[in-house]
């Protein structure tokens, strides 16, 4: 696990929870705020828990279900909160959350967090990146194309502004937990910032909390996987990131692999990566987002043959 905070305050969370029947691996990455991500952090899998105890099973209707119940939560704080703290309506969280579980992986994925997988096929030296999530961030096409779909009525549901497609002109993901300002009509009124207040109300969330769920079966030639924050991915390709953990020994990996990111945006900028790491957190955000990643290795000679020790890992900001 790595963090490298550009906010002024640190909007990511992490988590990794393990026991004896399964592991939870999860990146959450604020917006606005860091209140939602926290809650996240704190409920997500005590919920989860819950629910697989009452189903007996893990399955994408209990991710979704636990999903579900985490925006709810997050919903009634919002209400308790609303008038002392008002600004919490407009602060949300993307949530890419993995289960490992019976040697099945799943991955459910609301707004622009990615988890991919390195590949090693018998017989070859270089690992393959798999995309195991999609994106819910309207800049992509095809994620405008299923706004306009959900709000045929409503013209405004995604424009153009500051050189990128937003939602109503004001968020970019169109997944989320939290945002309830874009959910509940309720709180598009004082005391909401003005700039979360849009001019035309709605009768349907904009956004939505479910989560997209992928289902993997693992395979002996899957190595690792790696889920990050968008903060990773606006740096690196999902090969290059691939080849960085496949290519360099599992001490250590996760920084070095935050440490390239770091690289590559510094030379974006026609920087040294030693000036960019002098940037305070605040002005650092001109150069590259939060990034959180977390990188789980997959033994497949391990999984089935013992279960896992139970622990608990939070995940924080390192010194830079």
């Amino acid at each position: 696990m790595a963090v490298i905070q550009a906010n002024r305050m640190c909007e990511d969370y992490s988590q990794l929870e393990s026991g004896p029947l399964s592991s939870f691996i999860s990146v959450y990455d604020g917006h606005a705020g860091s209140e939602a991500s926290k809650f996240v952090s704190h409920n997500l899998f005590f919920n989860l828990k819950n629910i697989v105890s009452e189903r007996r099973e893990v399955s994408e209707s209990v991710l979704k279900k636990a999903f579900s119940a985490t925006e709810e939560d997050f919903l009634s704080l919002v209400k308790k909160q609303w008038m002392n703290n008002p600004q919490i309506a407009s602060v949300g969280t993307c949530c890419l959350a993995g289960v490992l579980h019976d040697g099945v992986l799943f991955v459910a994925n609301a707004g622009d967090s990615r988890a991919v997988l390195g590949r090693v096929e018998r017989g070859s030296k270089r690992a393959s990146a798999v995309q195991l999530s999609n994106e819910h961030n309207v800049n992509i096409a095809s994620v405008r194309e299923e706004l306009y779909a959900l709000h045929p009525d409503d013209s405004q549901v995604v424009i153009m502004k500051h050189k990128c497609w937003r939602v109503r002109g004001l968020i970019q993901v169109s997944r989320s937990i939290g945002d309830v300002y874009l959910k509940r009509a309720e709180f598009q009124r004082e005391p909401l910032l003005p700039k979360f207040r849009l001019t035309e109300t709605f009768e349907k969330p904009i956004l939505n909390s479910e989560p997209e769920v992928t289902v993997h079966k693992l395979q002996p030639e899957d190595h690792f996987v790696i889920f990050a924050s968008d903060g990773l991915w606006e740096q690196l390709s999902n090969q290059e990131a691939v080849d960085i953990v496949h290519n360099f020994p599992r001490n250590g990996i996760a920084k070095r692999l935050l440490k390239a990111a770091l690289h590559e945006a510094a030379k974006k900028r026609e920087m040294r990566y030693a000036d960019l790491k002098k940037i305070d957190p605040g002005v650092r955000r001109h150069f590259h987002d939060d990034i959180t990643l977390i990188i789980v290795f997959i033994d497949s000679h391990l999984v089935s043959k013992s279960p896992l020790p139970p622990y608990s890992i939070k995940g924080g900001v390192f010194p830079r």
